[in-house]
């Protein structure tokens, strides 16, 4: 039965009529096609979606919505619906039995329909079951449905007005019905729905308002403009920003990705395992260990095949590659999208050439491009919000996956990467992934997009196109190898930047040694070093930049060229008309698009995986054995630590450092720890631990949380333990008591503050294995005294507790109830006190050499005590602790108040946040930006632009005109001065394009060099009380994301920026040209977009700022943790860090969901403008088509279809443009910022050898850290002659250091002046002063780098002077057997060497410059008895004749000093000779008395 028949008995009613559709002035479409084809689209529809939509549902259950009105209305409508339908079926029965029968489509079509209906009405209530708000799949269901009614409701209209006589009562009463219904059904589908039961809007304070948005609210991304209204009316606060979707949270996304990337690391460890153990038998041996060995050798000779690495890319996509597939989808359809412009402007041509055909055509060609072009900006808008989303969620599983890992690498693996280069890793590679994702779909779309080009061009040009093509797989080449060199800079270009940041990352944790010895130049030196090697490479990167932007944007006008000139040339009868012309410019417009990305898609590609690559290998480092302790004692031990056969190492690959560890040894710091690696070794340990490290490790937040450190408060034992660590006195001090915020790495805490602070965290947990590693070294005698007796010896808090203590102090060793003798890596004896000391062996003998010394700390021996250990040695002390060494003692501000004080929190803040810039960004910004370009440069790019767009739009203007060209026999005479002209304009458009490139990219790096050098030295210049309140991570995030941003970005974009710019304007300019009549519109929708801009860059510029502001703290926070490994490991506190980070991520994130959304919303609104522009055009050219010339025609709408995209990508630029720039604001800031006082004063006054004597002479002498605090040091007046050796003592917080800080005027002085041999400091340049004098710092800071520029960075000495000073400072032998000698590398911090090593270092500092007065800050605290008596030797020996001040904590070490300077509260108490002191029994001789000196 064919479909005449099935829709009428006598086939009068055919499925189509050309004549009744097309060919008409009233068009209509025939009964059979509406009876048929309209009710069947949405049922066929609706089926072939709901088995989709069903288990889509059934995967995604969001609780159970309660059943409301809106359910009740919909159930309802529904019903109704299928009432209606069935009571039409029941019709045609009473039909077929009463009157006629009728035809088969009038039973079929409305029982279809009524099946369809009950579906609704099923999935209505399914979505309400597993909590579907809001349904796209139902409201275009219902869409569909309208609309296909919408026809037949004007049909059946013009029915009854033409035919009355033929209406069906019934029928045409049931339709109406429907039609209201469906009316009204469309209306209730687009409400949204209440939340589901127990969902997490309802508990969230601030829900993100999108899972409870409608589907019509979803796709114009209407629900964020509430938000946007806020930020319209005054700056975005973080409190105005939503929480995340729980699908984009860290502790969902996380956990996936490290999941799947452990799935792949066991694979390949099963693969690895297979592989290496098919290695041929290792040849019997007697010794089983010396078996072992061999086997090994075996294991690291053998070589790995290649690429048989753990897929991080697999990974990946195993977790982020379903939802990204959706985006695909959006792609392929908005790419097919994209072709229907230009077939539609070519029925517009053939329409206005057309004379006879009905006016209604054209309106329908410019209401369908309106149509098309919006369902188009909406499924681009939807594909690039699903990319962005991808995107986010893989830099939070990044970042949280490189955080975890960092947690539990082990210290060989640690030492491979810097901190520079693992937080490199979160911050740019996470971003370079990120911004890869939104472009990642353009290597299939992009060819596809040429293909269906090439196709529809053939269609139109034919063989000739084949020429474009040629051009196109041309400039194929050229792309790659500029791609394949890009991917070479970035390479270099990361290296150098790796480095920059390292440096820059040391050069602030040990600011304050740089300005002691006054070598911030050396180091700017080494900065701008390796900056300017990463700006050449910058500068060949720009230079190709600048090529690779000639062949693109030159690429489509060579194309369009030479298929025209073959074209014509081929045949003369061939006319390029304006529908041959322009259709082929509108697809060379679209083939643009595709050949420029491919290039940048590749070398983002590029970097994405340079950036790939670089995390494989840090996400495969080799991690801690979890194994190599066990936390159960040994059976039938009573040992709560127990070695066998200990052997320990950094890493694998280097021989252990300590050896054969017997039985019962104290030593399981190492392994445990995962400082280093036990080598095979059975270690048992009872119960959990705490670790005091020797080197402090503070976290910046308030003096409480490092003590409580994440356990729960209980203060009453919070108390106890502050008081038993001597921290009372301390809190009385600072500002805001225990409430006072410490800086990083505790740089407002002195050196004994902080190592209190350090034990009373491991007293404060609680634990039940104490391994202590020299805590008491920093802390005066009588503090000492006081701690171990309150805290570790046999009466202290820790009495019951296993307690290993590493120490140099001999006093506590009585007390002990075993003693460890280490000596080069091996224990050489083990008892108690009393059977070494009667053994008679080395420690027996070793104590009769420094105990006189020694008797300084002595302390009344106490029988039964807890295990002690003395660290015996030679020179290379073991006891190198492998935390990171801080940033010296800084303004002790427990100098400051002794008044006890009411405490607010607000006095004890010290660093602060970045703060978030509001309102627009000041025209001054711009113009120091184009300042450090260059005008002269600036104006020659802008001058060059203007050129190339002017050439560009005469170009397409003359194209128009040769359209235009009357056609004579068949051809166009003037055909090849036409092209002539047209390849001219060409031409110089190319000459153009490549100068403004280059100018631009020069710029770019001209600024990028200023800006950088500016920075670096206002940072320099800065004074140390700027460094304690800027975290670190704030300066690093500006020398390293800023500093991205103006070295790539910032030129790219503003490049961008004008290109897009002038593309505006020029197509305004032809639309106006073409048809005045769009001047009426046209002002309207300018003002429209300007201020939907207005609106939208307000709140897009703060979200971006506060987004740049909360990603700080991520960094901070990560370094923090890095420095803070083994004590959170120690701790087990590695799930509370985790959390933390995650949490700082999240944040992040909460700043940046919104502004990608509001760049959504902003796109679809400006492309609804441009597609207004598009539909006018096309409108008032159908207008006009009698005045209008096809060629003028086909000009103004192919330029109006570009329209669209280049309004979009304005905003988008000047959005960019204006938070991009906000780096150059950030680095201008600290132009701004208080500064020292000049380093060098022109010409110099003073005599090359000054000081000559080293007098000193205070008077009157006060100063202040800030300028609200009261005086930390007071009425300070002495005077010290040449050469007198004089010490200075005091409590904590006496003002010890701060007089030192006044003396090398780190801070500058509140009253008084200080003169040196008769100069008064404060008049000379700083670095006059600082080089003159010379300090052994209490914190020896090394950097990384060979020991020869730590000793000496301006190469000012020769190798005999150095190694002389090596000599004397007792490290001749030690550097020596080095295999570099004197370019021995230091690690980061110099962590390779030893504690004692480093002070040691900082003593041969001290001996190269061998000035007249030397300043010691307590620089024996951190080293053993020995090497302190090595130090002082080599004090009076060789700096017999200088002028020394040394602050003690260790009295004996100044007992022969000349004068001793007793300070009290800041001022001074007694300055007298010792002996002088003691008889005077004053403070001096208490002190003496405390140290058992009398």
């Amino acid at each position: 039965m064919g479909f005449d028949q099935f829709c009428s008995v006598d086939r009068s009613d055919p499925l189509w009529d050309w004549n009744r559709t097309w060919y008409t002035d009233n068009p209509d479409f025939t009964q059979c096609f509406q009876n048929t084809v309209l009710v069947w689209l949405p049922c066929f529809y609706l089926w072939i979606c709901a088995p989709f939509y069903l288990v889509y549902l059934h995967t995604h259950d969001h609780g159970y919505i309660c059943m409301n009105h809106l359910n009740k209305a919909k159930t309802a409508v529904g019903f109704l619906l299928w009432i209606i339908c069935w009571s039409d079926v029941f019709y045609s029965f009473w039909e077929r039995s009463h009157v006629s029968s009728p035809a088969p489509v009038r039973l079929v079509s409305p029982t279809l329909l009524g099946l369809t209906m009950l579906l609704a009405v099923m999935l209505i209530h399914y979505e309400r079951m597993k909590g579907a708000q809001s349904s796209g799949v139902m409201l275009i269901y219902w869409l569909l449905a309208l609309l296909c009614a919408t026809v037949t409701f004007r049909s059946k209209v013009f029915q009854a007005l033409e035919q009355p006589q033929t209406v069906c009562v019934w029928r045409y009463t049931t339709f109406y019905i429907y039609y209201a219904l469906l009316l009204i059904a469309l209306f209730l589908s687009s409400l949204t729905d209440q939340p589901p039961l127990f969902s997490r809007e309802v508990k969230d304070s601030n829900p993100c308002p999108e899972p409870g948005a409608s589907f019509l609210s979803r796709i114009t991304f209407w629900w964020i403009t509430r938000m946007m209204m806020k930020g319209y009316r005054r700056p975005l606060e973080e409190k105005d920003l939503w929480s995340l979707n729980a699908e984009d949270c860290s502790h969902t996304v996380v956990p996936q990705l490290v999941k799947r990337w452990n799935t792949q690391c066991q694979k390949f460890k099963r693969s690895e395992e297979k592989m290496l153990y098919s290695s041929k038998r290792v040849p019997h041996s007697e010794n089983p260990q010396r078996q072992a060995v061999e086997e090994s050798e075996i294991l690291i000779l053998r070589p790995r095949k290649k690429n048989k690495e753990p897929s991080l890319l697999w990974a990946l996509c195993l977790t982020f590659g379903p939802y990204f597939f959706i985006s695909c989808i959006y792609k392929l359809i908005q790419d097919i999208l994209m072709f229907v412009g230009p077939e539609i402007l070519r029925l517009l041509i053939q329409f206005v050439n057309d004379s006879s055909a009905p006016s209604w055509q054209g309106y329908f060609y410019a209401a369908l491009l309106f149509v098309c072009t919006s369902v188009q900006s909406l499924i681009l808008q939807k594909y690039f919000h699903v990319c962005f989303v991808s995107g986010m969620r893989l830099r939070t599983a990044v970042i949280g996956a490189v955080y975890r890992k960092a947690l539990v690498i082990s210290s060989a693996a640690r030492r491979t990467s810097t901190v520079g280069e693992i937080v490199n890793l979160m911050s740019v590679d996470a971003q370079r992934f990120m911004d890869l994702i939104t472009y990642i779909n353009m290597i299939w779309s992009a060819p596809l997009q040429v293909v269906l080009a090439l196709y529809f061009l053939w269609q139109n040009l034919g063989p000739s196109v084949l020429a474009g093509v040629a051009v196109m797989v041309l400039m194929v080449p050229v792309n790659a190898v500029i791609a394949m060199k890009t991917k070479a800079y970035q390479v270099a270009q990361m290296k150098s930047k790796d480095n920059r940041i390292k440096l820059m990352n040391e050069m602030l944790n040990g600011i304050k040694v740089l300005k002691l010895y006054a070598w911030e130049l050396a180091f700017k030196g080494k900065v701008s070093d390796i900056r300017e090697s990463e700006l050449r490479v910058l500068k060949k990167a720009a230079y190709l930049g600048a090529v690779s932007t000639f062949t693109w944007v030159c690429a489509p006008f060579l194309v369009a060229l030479s298929t025209f000139a073959v074209y014509v040339l081929i045949d003369e009868r061939n006319v390029l008309d304006a529908q041959k012309a322009f259709v082929s410019l509108a697809l060379f417009n679209i083939l643009r698009f595709p050949l420029n990305m491919l290039p940048m898609v590749i070398s983002s590609m590029v970097q994405a995986s340079v950036s790939l690559k670089r995390l494989r290998v840090f996400l495969s480092h080799e991690e801690l054995q979890l194994d190599s302790v066990e936390h159960k004692a040994a059976e039938g031990s009573q040992h709560s630590i127990s070695v066998t056969d200990g052997a320990f190492t950094w890493s694998r690959t280097e021989s252990p450092t300590l050896k054969r560890i017997p039985q019962g040894a104290w030593l399981v710091r190492g392994a445990w720890l995962g400082l280093g690696t036990g080598l095979g070794v059975p270690v048992s340990l009872q119960g959990s631990v705490a670790y005091v490290p020797q080197q402090a490790w503070i976290q910046n937040s308030s003096l409480k949380d490092n003590i409580i450190f994440g356990q729960e408060r209980r203060q009453s034992w919070y108390q106890h333990v502050v008081e038993a660590c001597a921290l009372q006195p301390d809190l009385d001090i600072l500002p805001a008591g225990d409430d006072t915020e410490i800086g990083e790495k505790g740089v407002n805490l002195s050196g004994g503050q902080k190592q209190r602070v350090s034990l009373a965290r491991a007293v404060y947990c609680d634990r039940a294995v104490y391994l202590l590693d020299d805590p008491l070294s920093a802390v005066d005698a009588h503090v000492g005294k006081h701690i171990f007796d309150q805290v570790i010896g046999p009466q202290g808090l820790l009495k019951d507790k296993t307690r290993v203590l590493v120490t140099h102090g001999l006093s506590y060793l009585p007390q002990a109830d075993l003693i460890l003798v280490m000596m080069k890596g091996e224990i050489s004896e083990v008892g108690s006190y009393q059977h070494l000391m009667a053994t008679e062996g080395a420690f027996a003998e070793f104590l009769r050499t420094y105990a006189a010394v020694d008797k300084a700390d002595n302390i009344e021996p106490v029988p039964n005590s807890s295990i002690q250990r003395l660290e015996n040695g030679s020179v290379p002390t073991l006891t190198g602790s492998p935390g990171v060494c801080t940033a010296s003692k800084q303004s002790t501000t427990a100098d400051e108040k002794l008044s006890k004080k009411p405490k607010n929190p607000e006095v004890g803040k010290l660093t602060e946040a970045d703060k978030a810039s509001t309102g627009q960004v000041k025209l001054s910004v711009f113009w120091a930006y184009f300042k450090s370009i260059g005008v002269l440069l600036s104006c020659i790019s802008l001058l060059l632009f203007l050129a190339h767009h002017l050439l560009s739009l005469f170009s397409n203007y003359w194209l128009s005109l040769w359209t235009d060209d009357p056609v004579v026999n068949g051809t166009q005479p003037n055909r090849l001065m036409r092209l002539g002209v047209y390849g001219a304009f060409g031409l110089s458009q190319g000459v153009a394009v490549f100068g403004y490139s280059l100018s631009m990219s020069i710029g770019g790096v001209l600024a990028s060099r200023y800006l950088h050098q500016s920075m670096l030295y206002d940072v320099l210049r800065s004074p140390m009380s700027f460094f304690e309140r800027t975290p670190s991570g704030n300066l690093v995030n500006r020398f390293a994301k800023e500093m991205d941003t103006i070295d790539t970005l910032i030129p790219s974009i503003i490049k961008m920026f004008l290109g897009s710019m002038f593309n505006v304007l020029g197509s305004c300019v032809i639309i106006l040209i073409a048809t005045p009549l769009v001047s009426i519109i046209i002002p309207f929708l300018g003002l429209l977009y300007f201020f939907v801009q207005r609106f939208y860059v307000a709140s897009s510029r703060q979200l971006k700022r506060l987004e740049s502001v909360s990603r700080s703290p991520i960094y901070t926070h990560f370094n923090e943790t890095l420095l803070g490994t083994s004590v959170i490991r120690a701790f087990s506190e590695q799930e509370r860090f985790i959390h933390e980070s995650d949490q700082r991520v999240d944040h992040n994130q909460k700043a940046y969901y919104p502004s990608i959304v509001a760049n959504r919303w902003l796109a679809i609104r400006l492309e609804f403008v441009g597609n207004c522009i598009v539909s006018f055009a096309a409108l008032f050219a159908v207008v006009a088509r009698q005045s209008l010339s096809p060629g003028i025609m086909g000009l103004s709408i192919s330029y109006a279809l570009q329209l669209t995209t280049s309004l979009t990508w304005l905003v988008r630029m000047s959005s960019d443009v204006e938070t991009n720039i906000v780096a150059v604001e950030k680095v201008k800031e600290y132009s701004d910022t208080e500064k020292e006082a000049e380093w060098k004063h022109e010409p110099s006054t003073l005599s090359p050898g000054w000081p000559t004597n080293g007098c000193i002479e205070m008077r009157n002498f006060g100063l202040r850290y800030r300028q609200d605090l009261d005086l930390a040091i007071r009425n300070i007046t002495i005077s010290i002659n040449g050469g007198e050796k004089v010490g200075i003592v005091g409590r904590t917080g006496a003002g010890k250091s701060s007089l030192t800080l006044g003396l090398f005027r780190i801070i500058e002085a509140a009253e008084g002046q200080i003169f040196i041999d008769g100069v008064d400091i404060a008049k000379l340049g700083l670095h006059e002063l600082r080089s003159r004098i010379t300090i052994i710092p209490q914190d020896p800071v090394l950097f990384s780098g060979s020991l020869r520029m730590n000793l000496d960075p301006f190469d000012s000495y020769t190798d005999e002077e150095v190694w002389r000073a090596l000599e004397f400072s007792h490290l001749k032998t030690f550097v020596s057997s080095l295999p570099n000698k004197l370019n021995h590398d230091c690690s980061e911090g110099g962590e390779n060497l030893s504690v004692g090593q480093r002070q040691l270092l900082c003593l041969a500092r001290a001996l190269l410059r061998k000035t007249r007065i030397l300043v010691l800050d307590e620089a024996t605290a951190a080293v053993d008895m020995e090497t302190d008596n090595l130090i002082q030797s080599t004090i009076r020996s060789q700096f017999e004749d200088c002028t020394v001040l040394t602050i003690a904590h260790r009295l004996n070490t100044i007992m022969d000093y000349t004068r001793v300077l007793v300070l009290e509260n800041g001022k001074m108490a007694e300055f007298d000779s010792p002996s002088n002191l003691i008889s005077q029994r004053g403070a001096f001789h208490k002190m003496a008395k405390d140290s058992g000196l009398v």
